[in-house]
């Protein structure tokens, strides 16, 4: 499925986004991802945004292949950083053994529960055997529409634990943390680094 609602209140609101982004810090997360990648690594950002993330890892040496849904971020983070991102939904994803790691910070919540299994096993095989993967999600249940109008499905650690385990995933290490997001309300959520097999 693909919510088009939700792509159309990121396009219409970059601007306000990339603000958002630009005032938080550098991501623990991104530190703990790249260093267990070999230098000069292929890395999939899976719902770049406005490429914070990615030009972060391509200034440490990675090689970025950057997508997002929505075409005025990918147009941002090309304007801000040159990455050549594309825009691509995350069902167009059908890679094979392509990548070394794939980053999905706070992308595939907004991906409805029914589709969200086969996701999982597409970015499973677009990673080569061993390969990282990290995913951040909101902590709740359920699915929703903020108040912006975007589609967020919710989970509890151990119901994603399960879904990695299910899809080949090891999870290796989990952070936690919360987050004022665009709509204002500070929302807790988690991120899960998996590695591909054991």
């Amino acid at each position: 499925m693909t919510d088009n609602q939700t792509l159309n209140v990121y396009d219409e609101n970059v601007d306000t986004y990339r603000q958002l982004v630009d005032k938080l810090p550098e991501l623990e997360s991104i530190t703990h991802f790249t260093s267990l990648l070999s230098p000069r690594a292929l890395i999939l950002d899976l719902g770049c945004g406005v490429g914070n993330a990615a030009a972060q890892m391509r200034d440490q040496g990675f090689q970025l292949v950057c997508v997002d849904g929505s075409p005025e971020m990918v147009k941002a983070a090309n304007d801000a950083f040159s990455l050549n991102a594309t825009t691509a939904l995350f069902s167009d994803l059908d890679a094979v053994a392509q990548y070394d790691g794939v980053w999905a910070n706070f992308s595939l919540l907004h991906a409805a529960k029914a589709d969200f299994p086969t996701y999982l096993q597409a970015v499973h095989t677009a990673l080569k055997p061993g390969g990282l993967f990290f995913i951040s999600l909101k902590t709740g249940t359920g699915e929703k529409r903020d108040q912006l109008g975007r589609f967020y499905a919710y989970y509890q650690e151990d119901e994603l634990e399960k879904l990695l385990l299910k899809t080949g995933f090891t999870p290796k290490h989990t952070r936690r943390g919360a987050l004022r997001g665009m709509a204002g309300d500070v929302e807790d959520w988690f991120g899960i680094l998996s590695r591909k097999g054991t």
